[in-house]
């Protein structure tokens, strides 16, 4: 696979002279392709690129209605390459090619879905007086920054990106080192088709360009989704500019299992909220909740169905794929490795070797019983395929053990009884609550952010396109 360029003014950047960084395949830990090594200049060319683009007669001059029909192309062009789309997908990350056709079918969803809105985000008139118009006009909010994770690139590309150019921004997109491959795909869609400047694609490691990037002063909202101290950094950068952020951090999301749930629907469902992705899902169920009474039934179930998922790479059809880097795979079987004292592990917990891909990083999906739901490896987000579980004796245990971390993204709630699952999910600090489910399939359509040091903001529905825009009030007295 050739070297991939950035897209800065229009121009495809990586001459031999730049420095470049391997992208490795972490099914098979061979190398995929080469990025560039983003600098401080290729920040700042990004930057001055993106303000001369957005003040330019040619982007100006794109009505709302032409934006949202820029978008729907833009969603033809992306499920007409689906094939191609979900094998890079697939390369990139090692996640199966169902799941990897998934992502591509939700990024096509989400320029659809901002098209539709392209066209109607509307201001007020405000009455105040009889001689006096007042009405608020909304504006695009400048040059927006979208930096995007490894674990979703083209739905978290999709997501953000679709929403800003809905709103009339200019957009620079920094992908993770390891999953460049689809965002470069729609970068040369982007190149074809817009004004140059208005969608740029820049690579490289976030504590380089990526800070570069966040603390540039041309910069005018920034999109972020990763770790909670690389957003603690992004938020203390962008605050020297007093530039608002959109965060969305991660979680240690809990389904929480009633004793009246029926089991039969969730089991198939708490797993895949686990091992999805090889659980390295910002909204993964990390964390299962269950009444004492049904615990040892629904936790024989649940290893039951781990022992037949198959670990592989994307090749074998399998159900969990690698994990995405040798750095989080050591530091997975590290936390793995230490709580022999402090939990019962019930199946899995072991690097998994596979036959033609040895130097891949498998996992073996894992659930551990907590004795004490303060352990560490409860608290804390591991960014893999294990389900960590705790019992709980009542309505009120249940509901203060879900809140017993510092994240509040996404949880389920398990129970026939509407008073109970209304009860719970009121009561739960969480910015998704799903009931007797987990997920939607992308849900383009709900918001989506979370609580605490879950994040700031919320992406996805219609509510996103308020982080894109600002409001003018204008009020003109009318004079006879």
């Amino acid at each position: 696979m050739e070297n991939i360029q950035m897209l800065i003014d229009g121009q495809w950047v990586g001459s031999e002279q730049e420095q470049w960084i391997d992208v490795i395949n972490p099914a098979s830990g061979e190398l995929i392709t080469q990025i560039v090594r983003g600098n401080e200049k290729h920040a700042d060319d990004a930057v001055q690129a993106a303000r001369k683009a957005l003040k330019s007669k040619e982007w100006k001059s794109f009505k709302p209605f032409e934006r949202g029909q820029f978008l729907q192309e833009t969603a033809r062009y992306i499920r007409a390459n689906a094939e191609e789309l979900a094998k890079l997908e697939s390369i990139d990350i090692g996640k199966p090619s169902a799941q990897a056709k998934g992502d591509i079918e939700a990024a096509a969803r989400y320029f659809e879905f901002y098209a539709g809105l392209a066209d109607k985000v509307f201001g007020d008139s405000i009455p105040i007086e009889e001689d006096l118009l007042n009405v608020t006009v909304i504006e695009p909010i400048g040059v927006t920054l979208h930096i995007v994770p490894w674990n979703y690139p083209i739905q978290i590309t999709a997501r953000s990106v679709a929403a800003a150019i809905a709103t009339g921004n200019v957009v620079i997109v920094k992908s993770s080192e390891d999953t460049p491959l689809t965002t470069n795909f729609l970068a040369k869609w982007f190149h074809e088709k817009l004004p140059k400047g208005v969608f740029q694609h820049l690579t490289g490691y976030g504590a380089e360009i990526g800070s570069a990037l966040t603390s540039h002063s041309g910069v005018n909202q920034i999109t972020f989704t990763g770790s909670v101290p690389t957003g603690i950094a992004v938020m203390k950068s962008a605050a020297n500019n007093v530039v608002p952020v959109t965060l969305e951090l991660g979680g240690k999301s809990p389904n929480v299992v009633f004793k009246d749930a029926d089991l039969e629907r969730a089991v198939p469902v708490i797993v895949n909220s686990i091992v999805q992705n090889a659980g390295q899902t910002c909204s993964a169920g990390s964390r299962l909740l269950v009444e004492e009474t049904i615990a040892d039934e629904l936790l024989e179930k649940l290893v039951v169905k781990f022992k037949t998922l198959k670990v592989g790479p994307p090749a074998n059809n399998a159900d969990v794929g690698p994990i995405i880097n040798e750095k989080q795979y050591k530091q997975i079987l590290e936390i793995l490795g230490s709580i022999e004292e402090q939990a019962k592990v019930l199946v899995g917990g072991e690097a998994v070797q596979v036959e033609g891909y040895e130097n891949g990083f498998y996992i073996s999906p894992t659930i551990i019983e907590a004795s004490d739901h303060n352990n560490s490896f409860v608290q804390e987000e591991i960014f893999g395929p294990v389900l960590s579980v705790v019992r709980f004796s009542d309505v009120e245990e249940a509901i203060e053990l879900a809140n017993a971390t510092e994240y509040g993204l996404v949880a389920g709630v398990w129970s026939k009884d509407i008073d109970v699952a209304h009860y719970v999910a009121s009561r739960i600090d969480s910015g998704q609550v799903f009931v007797n489910s987990y997920g939607a399939a992308g849900g383009v359509q709900m918001p989506f952010g979370g609580y605490k040091k879950s994040g700031i903001g919320r992406e996805k529905s219609h509510l996103a396109v308020q982080n894109y825009i600002q409001i003018k009030n204008i009020a003109i007295q009318v004079q006879l």
